[in-house]
């Protein structure tokens, strides 16, 4: 059995914030923040494992990198280095994809370090609705017939994952405040609002992610796809900074692979 793991750093539990911990040019704990994200992936390889995977290949998805190699599960495979053009390795031979460290959507409500690709993004749409990294993964999964079937984050992430797939599995690791949206906020301002969470115990947070990936391929045939059938529009609103206006991007295709391909055409 073949699992795709996508890697995500922001809702690792203990990375407290972005400045400190997201970063390789200024983050001063950005690699313990690596080491901490690659530590949960292996807590859920060693679960995927238990369950019964035979290949297991993880995408580091954090922009600059949010994975240490070299502490890398001895049993899974990495991809990771920049560029990387879609679909980021996933294809049909997969049975299964599991997401890891994930944040939820731009201006969630309570989402610790919430945002949709970029702090610089105030919303992502596709076909008129407010879409994010979530959403956008789920259905470039569905798009190669792979159910997606556990996801681990903050709690406004997992509530999102479960508003596509009721039945996903989920593990909650960090609780972020509730404040209210990020919307009408430059980039620094949306950076600075959602820091401020409970995060469980990294060991056990692990734990959980464990235990959790044992059990995510029982009865993998009834998890369900979610699917948006084209054609499809994509719409990229970036946020008002102080020095420049917002731009929003609209791109449109049949093909939802090829949508993601696309570079932004900006609106003049």
């Amino acid at each position: 059995m073949k699992v795709y793991i996508l890697a995500d750093l922001e809702c690792v539990a203990g990375i407290v914030n972005f400045t400190d911990y997201c970063r390789p040019e200024y983050s001063k704990y950005y690699e313990h923040a690596k080491e901490l994200a690659t530590l949960e992936v292996n807590a859920a390889i060693d679960g995927l494992l238990e369950a019964g995977a035979t290949e297991i290949v993880v995408w580091d998805g954090h922009g600059p990198g949010g994975l240490n190699p070299s502490l890398l599960h001895p049993e899974a495979k990495i991809a990771c280095g920049r560029p990387m053009d879609y679909p980021h390795f996933i294809d049909q031979s997969f049975d299964a994809m599991i997401i890891t460290g994930q944040h939820a959507m731009a201006n969630a409500d309570g989402g610790h370090l919430c945002h949709s690709g970029s702090f610089s993004r105030e919303k992502w749409l596709l076909n008129g609705k407010e879409i994010g990294e979530i959403g956008l993964t789920v259905l470039k999964a569905a798009y190669f017939k792979v159910p997606t079937v556990m996801l681990t984050g903050d709690s406004a992430a997992c509530e999102e994952a479960r508003s596509y797939l009721p039945e996903i599995h989920t593990v909650p690791v960090i609780w972020g405040q509730k404040r209210g949206s990020t919307e009408g906020m430059t980039s620094q301002e949306a950076i600075a609002f959602n820091a401020a969470a409970i995060h469980l115990a990294p060991e056990q947070a692990r734990k959980q992610i464990r235990e959790t990936a044992a059990k995510c391929l029982d009865n993998l045939k009834t998890h369900k796809l979610y699917w948006l059938e084209p054609p499809y529009e994509m719409t990229r609103v970036t946020r008002l900074e102080t020095d420049k206006p917002g731009r929003t991007a609209v791109n449109r295709s049949d093909d939802y692979m090829d949508l993601l391909s696309q570079k932004p055409e900006y609106l003049k």
